[in-house]
């Protein structure tokens, strides 16, 4: 069910995007009275899905979900139709408007992209406004996993700054924007009472923009093992627990955070084990209990958490110039993670991929915000890369636009043909290569 919600929120991710990318194209050209021979969502090597046709326009929707298209009539592009350039210039067709219109039709999908994801940032931070967590609410300090651990970090310690940055919101995206993305040099935390500077070595940054690093929690707060509620049926109703419970030792090892049960229960499939726990802030409670195999184990606990988050809400003209801003910091970002790509301190094998990664960054419950959120961030990626200078992009043939523009030499359409084949190529090899990539992560 899990894997069935992140894929059906890619494709409608996907669905909306491209066919507001391809608008971009199409009402331009419409405009300008230039012909389109196909609107089509996701392409349609051999067959499409599903597809009518309403004045000159073939409408439809393609088999594989790897974009989408406009075909319009008199230009060069990927569907590599040669015979419609063969005959004379007709009024209707691309090649026969001025640069500038050319020019607009173009930039029409990236320009949709942007708007599309500044709007639904401005739309996010206007109806759910943005929710942290304050640092200074973490008292009980943090927990960390191995790779916190290799990082220098220990049980206990409370994050104070990352390089020269005060650590006031409280997540793993902090710490790793300012490591990754800033190239902090340290890590200060209070570790019993005495403040400790950790340094971030290279390779740690490298494992942290990595794939390891996207996986891994890093670190997270520390809360009192307290019951707040169990699932029907789960391993944690099945032991016994109830509300209000505050667990005190597992196999009579003392216990007083959440994460260190949990490690237990995971450390002790199939076997039996002995729990006690505080009920009713003073009884003391013994339940016993045989653990389900690996398959069938279901924690099903909810943990009562002393830490509320913060949310700042915004009114309607304060959250769009915030979510526009919100945008601009998050292509900055991305800019410098292709730049520190380039220079070899980001490792690109672990932080580039395909749909496969774009899938697991959605969410495995339905979550509105996080939903319309990736859809804006992955709408500013889209317009991005999209003004790429390769031909068979939007950016390429907008190079060749301008050059038109400025010189009045127009390239010629075998120039067009063969630049824009040799774009293809280069998409597809790059397109295979990122796969590549995560299926080896998988396997």
């Amino acid at each position: 069910m899990e894997i069935l919600i992140k894929v059906v929120q890619v494709i409608l991710c996907l669905s909306i995007l491209v066919t507001l990318h391809e608008c971009g194209h199409f009402f331009p050209a419409r405009w300008f009275k230039t012909k389109v021979d196909k609107f089509y969502l996701f392409f349609d090597p051999w067959f499409s899905l599903f597809s009518f046709k309403k004045g000159d326009t073939e409408y439809g929707i393609g088999w594989l979900p790897l974009g989408g298209y406009v075909k319009i009539a008199g230009m060069i592009d990927e569907s590599m139709d040669k015979e419609q350039m063969e005959g004379p210039v007709q009024p209707w067709e691309f090649r026969a408007k001025p640069a500038w219109q050319r020019l607009i039709i173009m930039l029409g999908g990236v320009i949709v992209n942007f708007v599309l994801g500044f709007f639904l940032l401005g739309v996010i931070f206007w109806v759910w406004g943005e929710s942290y967590i304050p640092n200074n609410q973490i008292t009980k300090g943090i927990y960390v996993d191995s790779l916190g651990l290799e990082m220098g970090l220990r049980d206990g310690d409370k994050i104070l700054k990352v390089g020269d940055a005060d650590f006031e919101k409280f997540s793993k995206g902090t710490l790793v924007k300012e490591v990754v993305i800033n190239q902090a040099q340290n890590i200060t935390v209070d570790r019993a009472g005495k403040t400790v500077n950790l340094p971030v070595k290279k390779e740690m940054a490298l494992k942290i923009a990595g794939a390891e690093g996207k996986t891994m929690k890093l670190f997270d707060a520390r809360q009192l093992a307290i019951v707040d509620s169990t699932v029907n049926k789960s391993t944690g109703n099945l032991i016994g627990l109830r509300k209000g419970d505050r667990i005190i030792s597992f196999n009579n090892k003392p216990i007083t955070y959440f994460h260190t049960f949990e490690t237990n229960l995971y450390d002790n499939y199939e076997k039996n084990i002995s729990i006690e726990v505080i009920r009713n802030k003073r009884d003391t409670v013994q339940l016993n209990y045989t653990m389900p195999t690996k398959d069938d184990y279901k924690r099903g606990i909810m943990w009562k958490s002393d830490i509320i988050p913060n949310v700042e809400t915004f009114s309607f003209t304060e959250a769009f110039p915030y979510g526009f801003n919100h945008g601009i910091d998050f292509l900055g970002d991305q800019m410098t993670a292709f730049k520190l790509m380039f220079q070899g301190k980001i490792d690109h094998k672990e932080s580039v991929g395909s749909i496969i990664s774009i899938g697991n960054m959605f969410p495995s419950s339905w979550d509105w915000r996080k939903f319309w959120y990736m859809t804006a961030v992955l709408s500013l990626i889209l317009a991005v890369m999209n003004l790429l200078p390769i031909p068979a992009l939007d950016g390429g043939h907008v190079i060749f636009l301008l050059f038109e523009w400025i010189t009045g030499i127009k390239p010629s359409d075998k120039v067009m043909e063969y630049a824009t084949t040799i774009g293809f190529f280069i998409l597809m090899g790059l397109m295979i290569y990122v796969l590549g990539l995560d299926i080896s992560r998988v396997i």
